[in-house]
């Protein structure tokens, strides 16, 4: 094994953002001077490819029955037979790059079965380790710096799984009673993980996002959530921008912008900051 460091975005809650955040961080990190991949275990609609523009290509080679091996194969009982025959391929099948510097393992169609695929393991340590092996087995000999992970909105054991391999989470989170709670259940969830498995899972990154500071009310949980997640909060917020919708749209992150609106530019600067500040928590060493 080297030394990457590893983070998963989740919140048990859709629509916080996690795509977007690891999206945007993974390129932040690249900036910085790291080899990031990035992983989509968040569903078959593939929204993190479509973030870099790939999906439809990806998805012309799932049609034709021609995206094989994929994300959901390493989760197989043949996965190391797999990777033995295909040998030194296995794993650069799996990996596209992206013109924004991270590479990608996109989501694919597998993942909608694989929960219930997973939940027939009868050992729970068994269950929940098999990507945590994939990325020590396989991606680790890469030499990635960092692999951030996209995780489902909802608990389930695909979820548990990226938890158990990266050990670090990155929760995203709107300004608003709600996410305060679904944080608050989170550091709940990842006590009784370690409690329950002897496996320490660190809340390393809390992001506050779509902040619009022109209200009272997100000023008001955004000091709240300061004072509850002291060793967590990132550095700066994430303001709100349209600019970044509109680039998602168009295959993109705000970083890929020619002409950035100013709450693009504050964007960035936001994931660059967090980006160093994660990589510290970490325990990693600074390029910059």
């Amino acid at each position: 094994m080297n030394n990457t460091l590893r983070a998963a975005a989740f919140l048990d809650k859709g629509g916080t953002g996690k795509t977007t955040t690891v999206a945007h961080l993974g390129v932040a990190l690249e900036e910085l001077g790291y080899r990031v991949l990035l992983v989509d275990l968040a569903g078959k609609q593939g929204d993190l490819a479509k973030h870099f523009g790939v999906w439809r290509d990806y998805q012309q080679q799932i049609n034709a029955d021609e995206a094989w091996p994929n994300i959901s194969t390493v989760f197989d009982d043949a996965w190391g037979t797999i990777a033995d025959k295909l040998g030194t391929t296995a794993v650069e099948d799996l990996v596209i790059p992206t013109a924004e510097g991270p590479d990608l393992i996109p989501a694919h169609p597998g993942l909608d079965t694989l929960d219930a695929e997973l939940g027939n393991i009868d050992d729970a340590r068994e269950r929940y380790s098999r990507f945590e092996q994939f990325l020590d087995e396989y991606v680790d000999p890469l030499e990635y710096e960092v692999v951030l992970v996209d995780l489902p909105g909802m608990t389930n054991n695909v979820s548990y799984n990226g938890l158990w391999a990266t050990r670090h989470v990155i929760t995203p989170v709107e300004m608003g009673p709600f996410e305060a709670e679904q944080a608050d259940a989170l550091r709940r969830d990842l006590a009784k993980i370690a409690e329950n498995f002897a496996v320490g899972i660190d809340l390393a990154l809390v992001l506050p996002n779509k902040v619009d500071t022109r209200t009272t009310l997100a000023e008001e949980y955004l000091e709240a959530f300061r004072t509850e997640y002291p060793e967590g909060i990132a550095p700066n917020y994430i303001p709100y921008s349209q600019d970044i919708r509109n680039a998602a749209q168009n295959g993109m992150t705000a970083f890929a912008l020619e002409e950035p609106s100013t709450t693009a530019k504050r964007a960035r600067e936001g994931y660059l900051d967090a980006a160093e500040t994660l990589i510290t928590r970490l325990g990693g060493d600074n390029h910059v």
